[in-house]
């Protein structure tokens, strides 16, 4: 997948504040998007929305684009 993430989001969220029995009990994501974070996959641009509102900061402060090796595409 050319797209990544550029830092371990729930740890980010944690320093922030927001550990995932919150993020749970106040229902900011919901329990699956929070174990596609947990496994590195990639999430909605709703949820980036979300992130990067909680963490103050814009999707380019947390994904990062990948170039696939096996592809070159130009």
């Amino acid at each position: 997948m050319p797209i990544k993430y550029k830092i371990n989001i729930l740890s980010a969220l944690k320093n922030a504040g927001y550990n995932t029995n919150r993020i749970r009990k106040e229902h900011i994501l919901a329990e699956g998007t929070i174990q596609r974070l947990r496994h590195g996959e990639m999430v909605s641009l709703e949820n980036v929305g979300k992130i990067c509102t909680l963490l103050g900061c814009q999707p380019g402060d947390v994904l990062e684009l990948a170039p696939d090796e096996e592809k070159n595409i130009k």
